[in-house]
C-alpha cells in the first residue's frame, strides 16, 4: 500500500475518477509511477512534466492581456482568445462553465492542482535512490519543484483566495473527509508559500550553467524575486485587512481573510525585495540599455526607445541580462506579429500578412507622461497652455517631433511632447515606427489609420478598434514582405529588473515612508533608463503649484509609484493584478473604453473620441468562481462571495 496515491477531488480531475467520485488508486508498482524514477533520464523527464504545468505566460488565449482594460478588440470574431475577452472582460462569467478555469484545467486554463499532485509525486519519489542521479544534482532538482510547487500555490491563491494547500498527496487510507479537502486562510497560504521559496532557495544556482538549454528552469535570483512579489502581495490592500470580507468564513467559522491591516507585512516585503535585488545584481542583471547594431542609425530618441522595447522583446539571454526570469515554453506568439503590427506597407494587399486583432485603449495612452515626466493633469505647462483641455484636438507636427511623428501630418495633441515610453509602447495615426526592415531613425514606417488608409480599417478585420497599437510587444527585428510575415520571437519575460524595481519602491514607502532611500532609488532608475528625471526633480520643476511636494508624502509617492509600475508594465499582462491588489478595480476597470472614430476617413471625424464598451467590475469580480460542480462533489468547499 506504500506506493499507491490518492488523487483528491479539488477540481478538474474528473478524467481520472472512477466509480468512486472522491478517489483514484493507482495500484502498487504501476509502470508509470515506479519507471519514471528508475534512472536519471526518467527522473529528469518527470521533472519537466512538473515544469509543463507552468501557465503559459505569453498566451492571449489563457493570460490576464484580454480580461482587463489594457487591452481591448472587436467582435465577432473566431478567434478562440475571444473566449475569456468575452466571457471575463465583457462581464458575462459565471459558475457553471468560467472562463480561464486555472482549478480544473478547464477552458484555455492548465491544471494547477493536478501539477500540484505531480510535484508532491516528484517530491516523495527523489527521497529514493536514483541510478545515474548525483546528490547535488537531486537537491538541486527537488528546490526546483518545491519553487514550482509555491509558484503554482500563488498563482491560484491570487486568482481564487483561499485555496486548499497541497502540502502532500494523501495516503490511500485517508478517511472521505481528509479527501473533502477545505480552503484555507489566505495569510497561511501565503506563509506556506514562502516557505517552500526558503526550503528552494538555498539550493538552487546564482546562475545556469547552460541558458541556451536551461533557460527557464529555477535559480536564486528567480526564487527571492517570486518571493518579494509574493509578500508584495500579501502586503497589499487586498489581502491586508481586508474587510470588505469579515463575513467570508469557512463552514467551521475559520476566517479567511485577516481583518487587521498588518504593516509589518510591508517591511518583510520591503526586506524580501532589497534582498531579491542584490542578489540579482550579484548574478549580473541590469536594466537593459540597448546598443546599435551594425547598419542601424539611431537619434539619441530611437535608441531609449529601443532599450524600452527590447526590455521585453530582445531574444538573446547573453544580450538582455534584464529578464529575471523568462518563459521558454511560452514565446511572443501571437502577440509579436501581425496580430499587434499596423500594416504599414500599402503595397501589401495580403490578409493574412497583417492580422490585427489586439487594440490599446486610449486611457492607456491617456495613462503616460508628458516628456516632462509627469501626468498630463499635473503638468503645469499642459494646464496654463490649455493643452490638457485640448488633448483631443489636433495639431500639426514639426520638426521637433520628427523622430516620433511624421512632419506636416496633424494628429491628436495627446500624441505631441510626451515621455519615450508612450512612444516605445504605442502606435498610432501619424505615429512612427522603427525597425522591421527600417533601421534608420530618420526614415521610419509611418502609421496611418483612418479608415481605409494603410493601417486602417481597411478590411472586416484586422484592425484596431481604438486607433492605437501595441508597438511595444513587437520585436523591431521582425520582417515582413509580400507574401509572409517573419517574426524573432523571444521567451516571455515573467519578472523584469524594473518590476523587480518598482516592488522596492513601493514595499519601502509604505513600510518606511518616502524619505527612505529604497523608496525612490529604484523608482528613479527605472525613470532613468525612461529618459526622464528623477520624481522629486520632475514634481517640483514642472508639477502644479499645489503638487510640487507631492513625492513627499506616502500617500502621494505611494500614487506615483503606482502609476510608475502601469507605465512600465504597460501591455505586459500585470496590469489587471495590479490594479486589483491595490483594490481599485471597481474604479478603473468600470470606466469607459475608449477610442477614436475609426470608422471615419476625414481628420476632424476621425479624431472623436468614441466609446466602445463600457464595462462594470463588480465586487464579486475580485476573486473568481468555482465551477458548481466541484461545489457538489466537495461539501467542504464554499463559492467566493457573490458568485
Amino acid at each position: 500500500m506504500k506506493n499507491r496515491i490518492i488523487i483528491l477531488v479539488l477540481a478538474g480531475w474528473s478524467a481520472f475518477f472512477t466509480a468512486c467520485d472522491y478517489l483514484n488508486v493507482v495500484p502498487d508498482n504501476i509502470a508509470t509511477i515506479d519507471n519514471a524514477f528508475t534512472n536519471r533520464e526518467m527522473a529528469e523527464k518527470f521533472l519537466f512534466t512538473c515544469y509543463s504545468y507552468m501557465p503559459e505566460h505569453a498566451s492571449p488565449y489563457s493570460q490576464s492581456f484580454l480580461i482587463g482594460d489594457e487591452f481591448w478588440a472587436y467582435l465577432p470574431n473566431d478567434n478562440i482568445f475571444y473566449h475569456p475577452f468575452e466571457i471575463i472582460a465583457r462581464g458575462n462569467q459565471g459558475i457553471v462553465s468560467p472562463s480561464l478555469n486555472y482549478w480544473e484545467g478547464l477552458n484555455n486554463a492548465k491544471p494547477m492542482f493536478i501539477g500540484l499532485h505531480d510535484c508532491n509525486i516528484f517530491l516523495e519519489k527523489m527521497k529514493g535512490d536514483i541510478s545515474g542521479l548525483d546528490e547535488y544534482e537531486k537537491v538541486q532538482w527537488i528546490a526546483e519543484v518545491k519553487f514550482l510547487k509555491a509558484y503554482y500555490h500563488y498563482w491560484l491563491l491570487r486568482m481564487y483566495g483561499p485555496i486548499p494547500i497541497i502540502r502532500e498527496n494523501l495516503p490511500v487510507s485517508a478517511s472521505i473527509e481528509e479527501i473533502h479537502v477545505k480552503r484555507e486562510p489566505v495569510d497561511d497560504c501565503f506563509d506556506y508559500i514562502v516557505s517552500l521559496l526558503n526550503e528552494a532557495e538555498v539550493d538552487l544556482p546564482l546562475m545556469l550553467d547552460n541558458m541556451s538549454t536551461e533557460s527557464g528552469r529555477a535559480t536564486q535570483p528567480m526564487t527571492l524575486a517570486l518571493k518579494a512579489k509574493v509578500l508584495v502581495e500579501a502586503a497589499s490592500p487586498l489581502f491586508n485587512g481586508n474587510t470588505d470580507y469579515a463575513g467570508f468564513k469557512r463552514k467551521d467559522g475559520v476566517q479567511y481573510f485577516n481583518q487587521t491591516y498588518d504593516p509589518v507585512k510591508w517591511e518583510k516585503a520591503a526586506e524580501a525585495c532589497r534582498k531579491a535585488i542584490d542578489i540579482c545584481h550579484q548574478a549580473g542583471f541590469a536594466l537593459y540599455r540597448h546598443q546599435s547594431f551594425m547598419g542601424e542609425i539611431l537619434s539619441p530618441e530611437t535608441q531609449t526607445q529601443l532599450s524600452i522595447r527590447n526590455s521585453v522583446t530582445e531574444e538573446s539571454y547573453l544580450i538582455n541580462r534584464e529578464v529575471i526570469w523568462n518563459n521558454p515554453n511560452s514565446m511572443s506568439t501571437p502577440l509579436n506579429g501581425g496580430m499587434c503590427h499596423p500594416r504599414v506597407d500599402a503595397s501589401i494587399n495580403s490578409v493574412g500578412i497583417f492580422t490585427v486583432r489586439v487594440s490599446v485603449p486610449l486611457k492607456i495612452a491617456e495613462m503616460f507622461y508628458t516628456s516632462n515626466g509627469i501626468p498630463m493633469d499635473e503638468d503645469d505647462e499642459w494646464e496654463t497652455s490649455g493643452r490638457y483641455a485640448e488633448r483631443y484636438n489636433v495639431k500639426i507636427a514639426t520638426e521637433a517631433d520628427k523622430y516620433h511623428i511624421k512632419v506636416g501630418h496633424q494628429t491628436a495633441t495627446l500624441n505631441f511632447d510626451r515621455e519615450i515610453r508612450f512612444y516605445a509602447n504605442l502606435g498610432f495615426d501619424g505615429g512612427l515606427w522603427y525597425g522591421n526592415s527600417k533601421f534608420d531613425s530618420n526614415d521610419q514606417w509611418v502609421v496611418y489609420a483612418k479608415l481605409s488608409e494603410t493601417g486602417g480599417k481597411w478590411l472586416a478585420h484586422s484592425y484596431s478598434i481604438t486607433g492605437y497599437f501595441c508597438k511595444k510587444l513587437v520585436s523591431y527585428k521582425n520582417a515582413f514582405n509580400a507574401t509572409a510575415y517573419t517574426s524573432v520571437h523571444y521567451p516571455w519575460p515573467v519578472i523584469r529588473l524594473a518590476d523587480l524595481y518598482l516592488l522596492c519602491s513601493e514595499a519601502a514607502n509604505e513600510a518606511f515612508g518616502p524619505s527612505h532611500e529604497d523608496a525612490t532609488q529604484w523608482i528613479d532608475w527605472v525613470r532613468n533608463r525612461a529618459g526622464l528625471e528623477g520624481v522629486a526633480t520632475s514634481w517640483a520643476n514642472y508639477a502644479k503649484p499645489a503638487l510640487q511636494n507631492k513625492p513627499a508624502t506616502k500617500e502621494g509617492l505611494r500614487d506615483i509609484i503606482q502609476r510608475e509600475r502601469l507605465i512600465e508594465l504597460a501591455n505586459e499582462g500585470h496590469r489587471y493584478w495590479e490594479i486589483r491588489r491595490w483594490k481599485k478595480s471597481r474604479e478603473i476597470l468600470s470606466q469607459p473604453v475608449q477610442g477614436w472614430d475609426i470608422e471615419q476617413d476625414v481628420l476632424d471625424a476621425y479624431y472623436r473620441v468614441t466609446t466602445i464598451f463600457t464595462p462594470k467590475f463588480a465586487s464579486k469580480d475580485y476573486f473568481w468562481p468555482i465551477r458548481e460542480t466541484e461545489l457538489t462533489r466537495n461539501a467542504n468547499l464554499d463559492q467566493n462571495p457573490g458568485w
